[in-house]
């Protein structure tokens, strides 16, 4: 018969039971399986050195989910002696009994026995972002972009499990509205006045973004060369209805509207675009410079139309942001108390819409606008446009204008920088 002292030694070498004074959890003993012929205990092989740990897989939606969720891979642990296994236990009674949550994200209701649990928590969790963003004083485009990029994993995550096709098609939605919103973070974020990087110049919070501005620029084009009339009044009259009617060739404009772009000169212009064609009213002239916010008048741009050849490709949204820039620019309190007419206020939307960074006009290999491109936009002669570049220093939109060399050099204020459209 073995020595016990023999025996109890192997034992413990086998077991890797602890040092005396350390107690471990109880574990049950893991059976060895059948027909391996091994006799040592779970966790080591047949030279009784322990079993390799397993790499960490995904076998589960659960697991993926939570993967994709946390943010975090299972990374190997640092090298050590292994750790004894813990003993299975079951669920807490209260956590199974629990109702299951439910909530709403983007008009969808979240079911309360979705699984993964983990999927439906992030898209209760996110719905709720989203409402309190909406309650948030001030845009943060950072935050809002990284709602968008979750609304974007957690709604492909709920396609995978649903096979439902309109849950995937709205993560690709999400995904594109991240992108935009990064876009326009970036866009608006700016560079600091003065050219300067990392200066201590003011941030320019800017209301159009790059691609915004290439639509604005687009639009500019358009009502230059689709203006039934050469004079600036009617140009600038065709492009702010242009901007109303871009997208389906119907839009809404009050009286006010109309006297606030061309004080004075409303209803002949008008008059002039019914008789060429261009516009049709409802009613009269005279009802349309009657009308208010309150009772709008339903305008039809003719060439807009559905089923004629769409001059451009943007979406509602763009629409009223190029829409509001415009009537920004048209509107500027300075421009009106120096009385500048139409000329002038063309002026100042083509020098908004060819800006550098920092405000400089036209691309820097070009040192400036083309003087002969600038005056065909305006209705100008070329010789002109110095005057009204001066109106434009008087009202402090430009900080300087200089037109030798057959170029418009300038730059525009500190003030006027958020209207700038980035080349």
């Amino acid at each position: 018969m073995a020595d016990r002292g023999d025996v109890r030694a192997v034992r413990r070498r086998h077991l890797r039971l602890p040092r005396p004074g350390h107690r471990p959890a109880h574990v049950p003993p893991r059976p060895a399986p059948a027909g391996t012929g091994q006799s040592g205990t779970a966790g080591t092989g047949q030279s009784g050195t322990p079993d390799r740990e397993p790499e960490p897989a995904y076998g589960t939606v659960s697991e993926a989910a939570a993967a994709v969720f946390s943010g975090t891979a299972d990374a190997p642990s640092a090298a050590g002696p292994p750790a004894l296994p813990r003993s299975r236990t079951g669920s807490p009674a209260p956590a199974s009994r629990r109702a299951k949550q439910w909530g709403k994200i983007a008009q969808r209701t979240v079911p309360h026995d979705l699984e993964p649990d983990v999927l439906r928590l992030e898209l209760i969790e996110l719905g709720d972002a989203f409402r309190a963003y909406q309650q948030r004083p001030e845009p943060d485009l950072a935050l809002l972009a990284g709602l968008h990029e979750r609304k974007a994993r957690a709604f492909a995550l709920w396609a995978d499990v649903t096979d439902d096709g309109s849950l995937r098609h709205e993560a690709k939605r999400a995904e594109t509205a991240a992108q935009t919103t990064r876009a326009m973070h970036a866009n608006r974020g700016g560079q600091a006045a003065g050219d300067t990087v990392g200066g201590d110049g003011p941030v320019v919070e800017r209301l159009l973004t790059r691609q915004q501005g290439v639509h604005a620029r687009a639009v500019l084009d358009h009502a230059a060369t689709h203006a039934p009339y050469p004079q600036a009044e009617v140009r600038l009259a065709v492009l702010m209805l242009t901007l109303r009617a871009a997208r389906a060739g119907t839009g809404n404009i009050t009286g006010q509207d109309l006297t606030g772009w061309l004080p004075g000169d409303a209803e002949p212009v008008l008059q002039q675009l019914i008789t060429a064609g261009w516009l049709l009213l409802p009613g009269t002239v005279a009802d349309e410079m009657a009308s208010r916010s309150e009772d709008p008048t339903a305008i039809t741009v003719s060439g807009l139309l559905p089923g004629r050849p769409r001059p451009f490709a943007f979406g509602k949204t763009t629409r009223a942001r190029l829409s509001g820039w415009a009537q920004k620019a048209v509107g500027d309190r300075k421009i009106r108390k120096e009385k500048a007419g139409a000329a002038t206020r063309l002026l100042a939307l083509y020098t908004a819409a060819h800006t550098r960074p920092d405000g400089r006009l036209g691309h820097a290999e070009d040192s400036g606008l083309h003087l002969d491109q600038v005056s065909a936009f305006c209705a100008l002669p070329p010789a002109d446009v110095a005057e009204h570049a001066e109106l434009l220093v008087a009202a402090d939109w430009l900080t300087e204008a200089d037109t030798t060399g057959g170029q418009l050099r300038g730059q525009l204020t500190e003030r006027v920088l958020p209207l700038s459209g980035l080349l």
